[in-house]
């Protein structure tokens, strides 16, 4: 009976060990523990490898927002919700580089959607290893049902719990494709009405 109880806690504590995730910095976290993500729901590890191809653009958006502010404290402020480590300092050094012409004009455009291209995703510990294909989808101007195309971006992204928040922990710019960028065309809210008349004849 005893043996039979020594082997049954043994079995626990296996599991329990199993169940926690040690960091580099030794913190440790639980892989039933959940991180909050901008506009999503509390994300565990396994959530958010799951949910990966919405947490990235979540992430992506707020760096975006960060790129149109025009204060640097405003910059780095926005920056720090959704980025941490060598990722804060690069993207807040660059914000003025690549990501942030896209090939539209600053002052005259509002980002609404990070649209994902090809991008793979792998775990290490608890960090989620993202190879990510991206681009910008804005609207010019006062048009309501205008959007325009930005450049194709694709990046290495590490991306780890920090401080009860998902964030960007490494970022590595690969490739910017300008062939698309400043392309106009409607929103689907615009064409969709036509769509739908032209089906009804």
């Amino acid at each position: 009976m005893r043996s039979a109880l020594f082997a049954t806690l043994a079995g626990a504590a296996v599991l329990a060990a199993a169940a926690v995730v040690f960091m580099p910095d030794d913190a440790r976290i639980s892989e039933t523990d959940t991180f909050t993500a901008p506009g999503l729901d509390p994300l565990t590890i396994e959530d958010a490898r799951g949910e990966f191809w919405r947490l990235t653009p979540a992430l992506l958006l707020v760096v975006y927002e960060a790129f149109n502010e025009t204060q640097e404290d405003a910059i780095y402020d926005t920056l720090a919700d959704v980025t941490h480590g060598d990722a804060l300092e690069y993207l807040y050094l660059e914000r003025v580089g690549a990501m942030a012409g896209g090939g539209l004009d600053e002052t005259q455009q509002t980002i609404h959607e990070i649209k994902l291209l090809n991008t793979q995703v792998a775990r290490e510990d608890a960090t989620l290893l993202i190879d990510a294909s991206w681009q910008v989808i804005g609207t010019v101007g006062h048009a309501e049902h205008l959007h325009v195309r930005g450049n194709t971006y694709s990046a290495d992204l590490r991306v780890t719990p920090v401080d009860g928040a998902w964030r960007i922990t490494d970022f590595e710019l690969l490739d910017v494709n300008r062939d698309t960028a400043g392309e106009t065309f409607l929103a689907p809210d615009a064409v969709a009405p036509a769509t739908a008349e032209s089906e009804a004849d």
